[in-house]
């Protein structure tokens, strides 16, 4: 063994361009070759062709099934086959993903006009998936052979595929509106589209208007999208106009829903028609989970009793729920209503990616169908010229039928002889030669001139039709007008789906409108157990206040199930309760300290109704104080929410209602003085110390209250009289703000509390 180098069999030349090594920075040499796949996918995998519609994935299944004679009169054929046609043949890719876009061509509910006419398990509007395609069948539909309508007759170029043994067209020639009638839907690098389908018989209709008046507007005739699965768009019509103006935008589409009467005044909510690619197994799922998780306290239960077509059962909690309101939350909350963008963003007859309005694509159609209507004329043209040559060597053979038969028995090239002496073309004589003698029975010269004369009449016809604009656009009207009557209105494919009905954005429903108004009593004990009890009950009975041993009570109240509770702890702090959330009267209650996040060392001071009054007066114990709005005290949050904060060695007080009329402040200090002053001299706040209230030399305030001066200051006289007492002139206390005060009125109760 030797340690020699190797040497390779055949040396690698040196001026090899292939194996040459290129200095270039990294970044551009990324970028170049990122860009050309990047192009790529734009270009030949993820956006539609302007013209016809289409991916290259859909257009070569199409052009498969097409040459199996998959016909929608010819029987089905299983979809493995072509998809093994397409991917062998046209588009090299994998198996799955092919299926998968023959799949879409064949859903109804994906497709406002399928392409494919499936047998089997094609997947359903719940979510599920198709079967694998060695189970399931296909066969075109004649929306797919209307839009492949010209190939033969030269209307778009053939290319060769990846290999060039085959080859496939550029696009299909078909007078259908596949772009906008079906829609379309693509991520490519950088770039996306997002077409919403559309009635073929409303884009038949602009474009004939079009035709006629280029300026003419397309809204005119198209209403909007029209979905497959119907539902309803509810924007406005010059919210519509602007998507369709600059080719993007979105149109919200609700579901189609009605009520249904049950007698006896109960109902229920039937739901019809579910947004365009809304999976109706989710939306049920997720209806539900709102149930569950009652964020929807008004619905009681979802059912599915749908078959072929789409049914929903949405029970109401009760019969006084008012289905609107019911509706407008399921609209917010769930997939009922739902956002389906538009970005018309296509190739154009460049191939370049753009984003069109509504009539530029149109225009841009228009105009293909122009290039593929005077292509096929001048195709027809063709095989006319090439036919009347044939018929003039027939017409010649018959007038001279003896001759032409003794030349064929005598000469032994009997072709050139002819040719020679008949002035016949190479194809004539070649015509001549391969008749049959069966059909020189059949070769009258009436019948042979009667279809000269007609197809030459056809070719004048048709000279006619290249060199006039006039002619081209009557007859692509009269094209148009075939088209429009197979998806006419009037027909069970081209009826309208969709309705268009402008309706405002989805409401924010209270918590009150989702839950049945009653009236309950709020107990709450010292020890803070809280509890809720059916009925306005008698405040005083000893029922209603039944406490565990050593425990009493400290708030009762009457309220109603739609109120939000704030209670105010000494720290400051505000926490909101959901009157409808608290446990039922029977037994004691819950620990109210289990429901929010507050420390077991500090105490209640207020438990009271937010809507009971639109201001309140908040204290310290120091006698600081400011006025503010119940609305602000609400807290989203376990946490509660800090509105009062006390200085060191304060404490929140006192949380106290004031009057709509209310104009004056009276406060009384642990030093039995109080003071009147007007409400006008305390600051509205969200959240503070506030401002001093009464200045105290010993102690800290008691209470405090509003009042109407001139309804003067009342209090009760104690004792089970029920009296009050009333003093009407408060001048004595009047002061400003944050004055010492003076003695009480003579009777004013020794707790010092109003």
């Amino acid at each position: 063994m030797t340690n020699d180098p190797i040497e390779l069999a055949t040396p690698v030349p040196s001026n090899d361009p292939l194996n040459a090594t290129v200095d270039t920075p990294f970044d551009s040499a990324l970028s170049e070759r990122y860009l050309v796949y990047a192009l790529s996918t734009i270009t030949a995998r993820s956006l539609p062709d302007v013209r016809d519609g289409l991916k290259p994935v859909h257009r070569r299944l199409l052009w498969a099934m097409r040459l199996l004679r998959l016909d929608p009169s010819q029987g089905y054929k299983k979809c493995a086959r072509v998809v093994g046609d397409v991917i062998g043949k046209y588009h090299p890719h994998g198996d799955q993903s092919v299926y998968d876009a023959m799949v879409r061509l064949a859903q109804d509910f994906a497709l406002r006009y399928p392409l494919v006419d499936g047998q089997g398990n094609f997947g359903n509007i719940d979510g599920d998936n198709a079967a694998a395609y060695r189970y399931t069948e296909a066969r075109l539909t004649q929306v797919a052979i209307d839009l492949m309508d010209g190939i033969d007759d030269d209307g778009a170029d053939l290319r060769p595929t990846y290999n060039g043994e085959e080859e496939e067209p550029e696009l299909f020639p078909g007078l259908f509106p596949n772009l906008l009638a079906n829609g379309a839907s693509g991520i490519a690098v950088g770039m996306a589209t997002s077409i919403p389908p559309h009635n073929a018989a409303e884009l038949i209709d602009a474009a004939t208007a079009m035709i006629d008046d280029p300026d003419a507007d397309p809204l005119a005739y198209v209403q909007g999208p029209d979905f497959p699965t119907g539902g309803t768009v509810v924007d406005s019509p010059a919210a519509i106009a602007e998507s369709y103006a600059t080719g993007r935008g979105s149109f919200r589409v609700r579901a189609r829903w009605q009520v249904e009467d049950q007698g006896r005044g109960t109902w229920r909510i039937i739901v019809t028609q579910i947004p365009y690619g809304v999976q109706k197994g989710k939306l049920i799922e997720a209806i539900a989970a709102l149930i569950n998780d009652k964020k929807l306290p008004i619905l009681a239960d979802v059912s599915d009793e749908s078959d072929s077509e789409i049914r929903l059962i949405l029970e109401p909690r009760s019969r006084t729920v008012d289905a609107d309101t019911l509706m407008e939350s399921l609209f917010r909350l769930c997939d009922l209503e739902v956002r389906v963008p538009l970005n018309l963003n296509v190739l154009d007859a460049q191939r370049t990616p753009r984003v069109m309005s509504l009539k530029q694509a149109l225009a841009a159609w228009i105009d293909h169908q122009f290039i593929v209507l005077r292509r096929r004329t001048r195709y027809r043209l063709g095989k006319i010229a090439d036919r009347i040559e044939l018929l003039d060597g027939y017409i010649i053979a018959f007038l001279n039928l003896d001759r032409v038969i003794e030349i064929i028995r005598t000469e032994d090239e009997p072709k050139p002889v002819m040719v020679a002496e008949f002035a016949l073309s190479d194809r004539q004589a070649e015509a001549i030669l391969n008749m049959r003698l069966r059909q020189l029975r059949r070769l009258e010269e009436m019948e042979l001139r009667r279809e000269r004369d007609a197809l030459a009449d056809e070719s004048g016809g048709l000279e006619a039709l290249l060199a006039s604009d006039t002619l081209q656009r009557a007859r692509m009207k009269a094209d148009l007008a075939v088209i429009a009557k197979r998806y006419g209105r009037d027909t069970p494919l081209g009826a309208r789906r969709t309705a268009i009905a402008e309706a405002g954005p989805a409401r924010i429903i209270p918590l009150e409108a989702m839950i049945e108004r009653e009236p309950i009593t709020v107990i709450l004990s010292q020890r803070g157990w809280i509890r809720a009890m059916k009925g306005h009950g008698d405040l005083t009975s000893a029922d209603a206040l039944k406490f565990k041993e050593g425990d009493g009570p400290a708030f009762a109240f009457h309220a109603q199930t739609t109120d939000k509770l704030l209670l105010a702890a000494e720290n400051g702090r505000f926490y909101t309760l959901a009157a409808d959330k608290l446990p039922g009267g029977r037994g004691f209650g819950e620990p109210v300290r289990l429901m929010i996040d507050l420390d077991g060392s500090v105490d209640i001071v207020a438990l009271f109704a937010a809507g009971r009054s639109a201001r309140v007066l908040v204290a310290a114990s120091d006698g600081r104080g400011f006025v503010a709005q119940a609305a602000d005290l609400i807290a989203e949050t376990r946490k509660g929410k800090t509105v009062m904060t006390p200085r060191p060695g304060a404490r929140l007080h006192l949380v106290r209602a004031l009057g709509d009329t209310d104009d004056h402040v009276a406060v009384i200090g642990d030093n039995r003085k109080m003071l009147v002053f007007p409400l006008s001299e305390l600051p509205e706040m969200a959240r503070g110390q506030g401002v001093q209230l009464q200045r105290y030399r010993d102690g800290g305030l008691s209470d405090a209250t509003g009042l109407v001066l001139a309804n003067g200051l009342s209090w009760a006289m104690g004792g089970e009289s029920g009296r009050t007492r009333t003093e009407s002139d408060l001048l004595p206390w009047r002061a400003v703000r944050g004055a010492a005060g003076r003695p009480p009125p003579t009777g004013f109760p020794r707790d010092n509390r109003f």
